[in-house]
């Protein structure tokens, strides 16, 4: 789950793999992205407004053998070395125009280590594609509210079909 407000980042949580229902780990997310991204202060009441919801849904990550394999702006990257552990998006890679190297040097920075820590070998190297659902991605609110006004609209308890509306 990701959060922007005004076209940047301001809170960002989710889990790699879980066997929990999807809407269940969108909402506790979300909650989180909003309250505990240590990087930023929890979000206030005023702040919701302004926000725009980014869902990522992960693949399983498979390790991949050398990074040749990897492919920024498709893949996604998890590195992880001992109790070190870094995870980027595959979208961030495309927003920030990073090559191969960089990505890998950036999600090891994230992961706490040093930036070329990908090239060690007991470095593990994990590869991932999204599923993205952005709110930028839907139509802008005034065509969302044209549709919703109620000359759009059949009264509750109409007997006219949804397959007869156009």
């Amino acid at each position: 789950m990701t959060l922007h407000q005004r076209g940047h980042l301001r809170g960002c949580i989710g889990r790699v793999v879980t066997l929990d229902p999807l809407a269940t780990v969108v909402a506790e997310c979300a909650a989180g992205a909003a309250t505990q991204d240590p990087r930023f202060a929890p979000l206030q009441p005023q702040d919701v407004q302004e926000l725009e919801i980014e869902i990522s849904v992960l693949s399983h990550p498979r390790q991949i053998a050398a990074p040749g394999e990897l492919q920024p702006g498709i893949h996604g990257l998890l590195i992880t070395r001992g109790r070190n552990r870094g995870i980027l998006l595959p979208q961030v890679a495309e927003k920030h125009k990073w090559s191969r190297e960089q990505f890998l040097e950036q999600t090891c920075r994230k992961a706490g280590l040093r930036p070329d820590d990908w090239k060690h070998p007991q470095t593990r190297i994990e590869v991932f594609t999204a599923e993205i659902f952005s709110e930028a991605q839907l139509p802008s609110l005034p065509a969302a509210a044209e549709n919703n006004s109620p000359e759009n609209k059949t009264p509750a308890g109409s007997s006219e079909s949804a397959a007869g509306r156009h």
